[in-house]
């Protein structure tokens, strides 16, 4: 196994006494052998997550499990693979999943508040701002709020995929002080957790930590997320200053008390407004502008607005105030951004100078394309 830094050994101390904790749990942590749901192992995690709540802080739980739960009653012999018949399980199984969490938080003086979401409530802005209200209001009652993708209703256009970067938009939107991702391996490996010679890696502190290691494997069979979503759902959390501990369901207890189990992710960002943070990873973009290199340097490394000169190109259909990609000459997207005029009014603008268009079309053309504060940057690919 890899050193435990003493600086690991104290963030993760940050756990014991975080007023706000994200858990999402996967549903290989919450099912038999069969792929059934197991009372016994969901009832050992709310009594982790009771203890918590006893303890004075606040618990949100993100949890997968319906299309599991739903397999037993409707004779299944495991998960399904079509869109209709996954709805159809998710219907059977929410039910009964959301049934065993009110009677288990229940016995430990605990009121549940279920919470089912679809990528489109993160995509519309009114949407999320909803969401926000609903759950705050929620722990502000004292409610444990469970959250899960509406799957019953969610199209292939409009779903999530999976629970772990929902559990990342979540923990933002709730402002968490830390998530804690439970799967069914005990922590992020050098390589997959099977394979001979594979250790645990204590703590990453950041993205340079994670070269050169397997992440490809897939995820167990009645799950849909495999290694390589759990580090998108760190990577959005930790960008946006949450740190993560990723563990097994059975060291729960153990990584909320700040014990050196499963592997630590260092926040490595600031916390971002939630609007960046829904620009950034929620929303659906409209259209994509397509800037020169200058433009690209100006936005990229001076972090400066996008003007209409620097554009060559526009594509798709929006009105201002709508998402749109910003991509350098070779297609990469860098950025994206709120764009300030409509798709019928941009190819007018593109190449002139906010003065320029001041003078020729008016005062009320002077404005950028896109504002640096409705801006956020992507990692470009290498």
């Amino acid at each position: 196994m890899h050193p435990v830094s003493a600086a690991a050994l104290l963030d993760r101390r940050q756990l014991v006494d975080a007023p706000r904790v994200v858990v999402k749990v996967g549903s290989s942590s919450l099912t038999d052998e069969d792929g059934h749901l197991d009372p016994e192992r969901l009832d050992a995690l709310v009594k982790v997550l009771a203890a918590r709540r006893a303890a004075g802080g606040q618990v949100v739980l993100v949890s997968s499990g319906a299309i599991a739960a739903g397999i037993g009653p409707l004779g299944l012999s495991s998960r399904p693979r079509d869109l209709a018949t996954q709805q159809a399980a998710a219907s059977a199984g929410q039910g009964l999943l959301v049934a065993h969490y009110t009677r288990s938080f229940w016995d430990h003086g605990l009121r549940v508040g279920q919470v089912l979401l679809t990528a489109d409530d993160t995509v519309r802005r009114t949407h999320y701002r909803n969401a926000q209200r609903a759950l705050t209001r929620l722990l502000e009652l004292g409610v444990v709020p469970v959250i899960n993708e509406n799957d019953a209703v969610a199209t292939d256009e409009i779903r999530f995929g999976d629970n772990d970067r929902l559990a990342a938009l979540v923990s933002h939107l709730v402002r968490a002080d830390a998530m804690v991702l439970l799967t069914d391996v005990d922590g992020l490996h050098t390589g997959p957790p099977s394979r001979p010679g594979s250790v645990r890696i204590p703590e990453v502190r950041g993205p340079r930590d994670l070269e050169g290691i397997d992440v490809t494997a897939r995820g167990s069979a009645v799950g849909t997320g495999g290694m390589v979503t759990k580090l998108e759902s760190v990577a959005i959390a930790t960008a946006s200053g949450i740190p993560v501990v990723l563990t097994s369901a059975e060291n729960a207890a153990a990584a909320l008390a700040g014990e050196d189990v499963g592997t630590w992710f260092a926040a490595t960002g600031r916390r971002a407004s939630t609007r960046l943070l829904w620009l950034a990873h929620a929303a659906r973009t409209r259209g994509r502008l397509v800037l020169d290199e200058g433009a690209v340097r100006a936005v990229v490394d001076r972090r400066t607005s996008l003007l209409p000169a620097g554009v060559t190109r526009a594509e798709g259909t929006f009105e201002a105030g709508d998402p749109v990609e910003l991509c350098g000459p070779d297609g990469d997207v860098v950025a994206r951004g709120l764009v300030a005029y409509s798709s019928e009014e941009v190819p007018g603008l593109l190449g002139h100078t906010t003065s320029e268009l001041r003078a020729d079309l008016g005062p009320e053309y002077g404005r950028v394309l896109v504002h640096r504060d409705d801006l956020v940057l992507v990692r470009r690919r290498r």
